[in-house]
């Protein structure tokens, strides 16, 4: 029996290797799964024979309220919310929570509700650049109610305590408590959801079998209390929400990505990202650049957005080398330039998922002819992948 479950748990780690990804990234520990959730008696059964991944199609239109909750046929999935806060005393901090449903296909033949079919992953950070640190925690278990679990037809992604909802007025909350910091926030979006590629349709390759269902929230208003060590203080500021799934995304012969989502100063705002090769090249590109007032305008393809690599970081920890500060062409000709909060806000989860990764607050300057950057324009979050090893997907 004992030699049984450790071969049901070896086939469990392959399978979620195959499936952790980081877009908009994932933020937590797979391998903490079994111990932390107590579900080691439970992994029996293995990925259900003929069971497949829906595929994301292009003809398949967003639709709200439906499209805020889970879709759980699909394999991979993350609501992922960063921002920036200023507390009372003028101290400004980045934040970043992301909820992450994994469909496992593990007992989906097993009608125990114990079997482990869908995982949730939750990861939270804070951007102290007043201490230097970045501060971190994670969480991950079974989807088990009322352990854990992501709703159907509506926002609500919780493990334990740790929590984003959408309240019946539309605004979202989100509590997490960690070891040296908690925060509780009320989030509330000026619009409607903004769809990015064509009609929420995002093709990350060539081949438009590599492709996520993916909207974007910006301009979110935020307000709470924020802990930091046995200091609380309130909190306002703005913030960003990306929701995506898909079965599908990265595609062969890329290593990573570099994306962004940024508030811009106007009211304006913009997503973009790049997939890079081993060689740090472009292989895709797209942009979602939605002014306060018009239509947004949005690009896809190859040279659809341009990204520059600037000044480089070395981490300590890890030996990776990371671009932490970039120059962004947009297809109009206007050039920003992204410069961090403080260099080093790289995640490190070699203990437990592998991947390590880049992802931290930046500021936005708008940029004239020469080298040196103008006015700050805006706000964002930047996220790096592939620099340490390739994402496994």
């Amino acid at each position: 029996m004992a030699a049984q479950r450790m071969r049901v748990l070896r086939q469990l780690g392959v399978q979620l290797c195959a499936v952790v990804v980081l877009l908009g990234g994932l933020r937590t520990a797979v391998a903490q799964t079994a111990a932390a959730s107590g579900a080691v008696p439970a992994l029996a059964g293995s990925p259900t024979p003929g069971t497949d991944y829906p595929a994301v199609s292009p003809e398949r239109a967003l639709r709200f309220p439906r499209d805020y909750g889970a879709h759980p046929d699909y394999r991979t999935e993350w609501w992922y919310m960063t921002g920036w806060l200023t507390d009372d005393a003028g101290v400004e901090r980045g934040f970043q929570v992301t909820f992450f449903r994994v469909r496992t296909r593990i007992g989906e033949d097993n009608p125990s509700r114990f079997a482990p079919r869908q995982l949730m992953l939750a990861h939270a950070a804070v951007a102290d650049a007043a201490s230097g640190a970045l501060r971190h925690a994670e969480r991950a278990e079974r989807a088990l109610a009322p352990l854990a679990g992501a709703e159907e037809g509506r926002t609500h992604a919780w493990i334990g305590d740790w929590l984003l909802e959408q309240l019946p007025d539309g605004r979202y909350r989100t509590r997490i408590d960690a070891a040296d910091f908690a925060f509780e926030l009320v989030i509330t979006p000026p619009g409607e959801p903004l769809a990015n590629g064509v009609g929420g349709f995002s093709q990350k390759a060539q081949d438009p079998k590599h492709a996520s269902y993916y909207y974007s929230r910006p301009q979110l208003e935020v307000a709470g209390t924020l802990r930091i060590d046995e200091g609380e203080r309130r909190v306002r500021g703005h913030a960003w929400l990306d929701h995506e799934w898909s079965s599908e995304i990265l595609p062969e012969g890329a290593v990573g990505w570099d994306w962004v989502g940024i508030n811009l100063d106007d009211g304006g705002s913009l997503m973009a990202f790049q997939m890079r090769d081993k060689q740090a090249a472009a292989i895709w590109s797209a942009m979602t650049l939605a002014p306060s007032s018009g239509a947004a305008i949005r690009r896809t393809g190859v040279d659809a957005v341009r990204f520059t690599a600037g000044r480089r970081w070395r981490s300590a920890r890890t030996g990776t080398t990371y671009p932490v500060e970039w120059d962004i062409t947009l297809a109009d000709g206007r050039r920003l330039r992204l410069q961090p909060l403080m260099d080093d806000q790289e995640l490190d989860s070699r203990r437990s998922t592998g991947a390590v990764y880049w992802e931290g607050a930046v500021r936005v300057f708008e940029m004239g002819a020469g080298p040196d950057p103008g006015p700050e324009v805006g706000r964002g979050y930047l996220e790096m992948t592939g620099y340490a090893e390739r994402l496994r997907m």
